[in-house]
């Protein structure tokens, strides 16, 4: 079904795997379609719980890959090219508007926009060879598919302007100091998947309107009327009974979900 991506469905966790090891896991035109369908796939299942992105190989993902880049001011008009960023930035738009859980497993360079679709997700795991490089500024260009807006929300302004004017790397152990990562993995799908199936096997509507709620850019106020919505959602759902049921007889919930 894709060139260069792959998605896997395994028991509520899909896993989308940016598949150029030849370049890093750089994308052309067809990696960002492919992407944006399969976001668009794995949010409308229900059977799935959590999102893992990554990348094939040694990489995540560099960013454009140059060789598929045309001579911009020259073969492109605005509109066309203005077309084309929107598919890129449409990938952080997805990872950042679903209500599933997201989890970037970061083992490689994450470069640009591959920098960006790694902020995009809720949640970080980076290897020991991880690289998180805002490097537009280096080559006369802006960040232009969303880090500018992503990362001074995620560390502050002043310590993002560092990164977004120098263009300088976040190591492993400053994206876990800043915040930015959980952990320091040495196999970091395989330490993104256990973080996603300890989610997966918790409450799944707590989870989604949790993880809906939690957007620093919410007033207080639309904050708490939305939690009365989601919270009165929970109270009904048949998943909140049965863990409040095991929490009261000391057991583990047995939640009837049919995992592909």
């Amino acid at each position: 079904m894709y060139e260069d991506i792959r998605c896997e469905i395994d028991r509520g966790i899909a896993t989308i795997t940016i598949d150029r090891p030849e370049v890093y896991d750089a994308f052309r035109r067809q990696t960002i379609l492919e992407l944006n369908a399969a976001l668009r796939d794995v949010t409308a299942d229900d059977g799935v719980y959590v999102v893992v992105l990554t990348g094939a190989g040694d990489g995540f993902c560099a960013g454009a890959d140059v060789n598929d880049m045309p001579d911009w001011h020259e073969e492109m008009t605005k509109e066309d090219y203005a077309g084309y960023l929107w598919g890129v930035q449409n990938v952080v738009r997805q990872l950042r508007g679903m209500n599933e859980p997201s989890i970037a497993a970061v083992g490689g360079p994450a470069i640009g926009a591959g920098c960006d679709f790694a902020l995009a997700c809720d949640v970080r795991v980076v290897g020991h060879d991880a690289v998180l490089r805002e490097g537009f500024v280096r080559i006369g260009l802006v960040p232009g598919d969303g880090g500018g807006w992503l990362l001074p929300r995620l560390i502050g302004e002043s310590k993002a302007k560092e990164y977004l004017l120098t263009g300088r790397d976040i190591t492993p152990e400053d994206a876990v100091e800043l915040g930015l990562a959980v952990e320091i993995a040495d196999d970091p799908l395989a330490a993104a998947r256990a973080f996603a199936e300890e989610i997966r096997d918790l409450p799944a509507t707590a989870v989604r309107y949790t993880n809906e709620l939690v957007d620093p850019q919410r007033s207080f106020e639309d904050y708490c009327e939305r939690a009365i919505e989601y919270q009165w959602a929970c109270v009904n759902d048949a998943e909140h009974h049965e863990a409040a049921a095991a929490f009261r007889e000391k057991r583990e919930p047995d939640y009837d979900r049919d995992y592909v």
